[in-house]
């Protein structure tokens, strides 16, 4: 296969194959991010992608999911976006599923039967960063959305049929947000109610304007048992019955598994004991 620059993929995603549709990502803005600051946002060659899918085909003997990369591969065009569906099923008639990366934008731009459209051709699931509830957090990282614009995209693509995994940054309200923060972003994510929900921990890359406002002292970063505070406070207000709650990305000190709201009690249990000290992981082995 070949791939230009960083290629990213959800955790659930390892085992997929991964094509480029789109180079970077729509948007390329957000403070606390540098995942694709090594290219410009770009839409990759039809002929190109064909090749790719056409490559793998020879080289794998069975490939059950598909994820289409980069940062936000439905700003394709749609009918561009049903030939590439139509690849991927095509070529791989075992194919289960097929997922990309989605911003609010995207689904804003999308027409409801452009996205109905798309998930009757296979694409069954999309990915969106909500990062934070609290419109002070979003404004300055700079995400492009209030709380509001993303909660409505989320649903619209809800309501097409796709399902929809959501995630959400710890620690990005700093000391200073950390109760709206947490507070917002349950109710964001309750109002969206997302099959999956996936909790990260915040941490700062070189380069990004976010390690310059940690070094320049206007942006305190969350220790560990302050973000177990923050994600205490977060289960106590969410509401997002039947969600798949997951919280073991590489970036999180305390691994949390469970189904939302039956697990609640379960879940808070954890993270008290995360807060005495118990199965927390070291800095040294936290990555992104």
């Amino acid at each position: 296969m070949r791939y230009k620059g960083k290629v990213y993929r959800p955790p659930s995603e390892a085992y997929s194959l991964i094509v480029q549709v789109t180079y970077g990502c729509s948007h390329n803005g957000c403070a606390f991010c540098d995942m694709y600051d090594d290219k410009h946002f770009a839409m990759r060659p039809m002929e190109e992608i064909r090749e790719d899918f056409e490559l793998a085909r020879q080289v794998y003997r069975r490939v059950e999911r598909v994820f289409l990369a980069d940062g936000d591969a439905l700003m394709r065009r749609t009918d561009e976006l049903l030939q590439i569906l139509g690849l991927a099923y095509g070529l791989f008639p075992e194919c289960e599923r097929v997922t990309c990366y989605a911003s609010p934008t995207s689904l804003h731009i999308k027409s409801e039967e452009d996205l109905r459209l798309l998930r009757e051709h296979g694409l069954t699931m999309v990915y969106m960063g909500l990062e934070s509830g609290c419109d002070e957090v979003l404004e300055k990282m700079n995400k492009g959305h209030d709380a509001a614009s993303i909660v409505a995209a989320g649903q619209k693509a809800r309501r097409c049929g796709m399902e929809l995994s959501v995630t959400a940054i710890s620690g990005l309200g700093s000391r200073e947000l950390m109760t709206q923060h947490a507070i917002g972003t349950a109710r964001a994510l309750s109002a969206m109610k997302p099959e999956y929900i996936g909790l990260l921990t915040l941490m700062v890359e070189r380069g990004t304007p976010l390690e310059r406002w940690v070094r320049e002292g206007s942006f305190t970063v969350l220790g560990p048992m302050e973000v177990l505070q923050e994600t205490e406070l977060f289960l106590q207000h969410i509401d997002s019955e039947g969600s798949v709650f997951r919280m073991n990305h590489a970036s999180n000190y305390l691994t949390l598994k469970g189904t939302l709201n039956r697990d609640r009690e379960a879940l808070l249990a954890k993270v008290q004991q995360g807060l005495q000290g118990c199965g927390l992981r070291s800095e040294s082995m936290r990555a992104l």
